[in-house]
């Protein structure tokens, strides 16, 4: 399989309908939570919501990214999730979360193999590569997060 496919087919299991590593995916995980399970509060831990929102800060700035030229994401804006009210608003967040999370794995497989041994943006970042398989760890990292707080607030 050629790598870009590969990679992308990565990107598919742990966002969209895989089961491989996790037994599980984030569109599995977040069908069924409604907007009041969304946005509660455990301790200090973040909400559904906000790792949803996180993630797919990410998906949505690497996007523009590589439709640019140019990375303008920044990590200390990357949990600053809009407040939810209502169902609408947190279906418009899962909605943008798997269109972002569909369209950067279409993105992937079209690149051309040779892309990611390139530098991402800037040499100090590392390579194509490394950074989107970044994505796919820090995906799993959040995923079990969602998992373990939608065990707590389901019980």
């Amino acid at each position: 399989m050629e790598k870009q496919r590969f990679i992308a087919s990565r990107l598919r299991e742990i966002l969209l309908n895989g089961h491989w590593i996790a037994n599980t995916n984030y569109q599995e995980q977040l069908s069924d939570i409604s907007w009041e399970q969304a946005i509660l509060k455990i301790n200090n831990l973040n909400t559904i919501a906000t790792l949803t929102y996180h993630i797919n800060y990410y998906l949505k700035g690497l996007l523009a990214a590589f439709e640019t030229g140019k990375l303008e994401i920044n990590d200390k804006y990357s949990f600053d999730l809009p407040e939810i009210t209502g169902k609408n608003d947190w279906d418009k967040l899962r909605s943008d979360f798997l269109t972002n999370a569909a369209l950067f794995a279409d993105k992937v497989e079209q690149f051309d193999a040779e892309i990611f041994d390139q530098p991402f943006f800037n040499e100090k970042y590392g390579s194509y590569l490394r950074n989107i398989e970044g994505v796919i760890e820090h995906s799993y990292y959040h995923l079990g997060q969602i998992v373990l707080i939608k065990k707590i607030i389901t019980q």
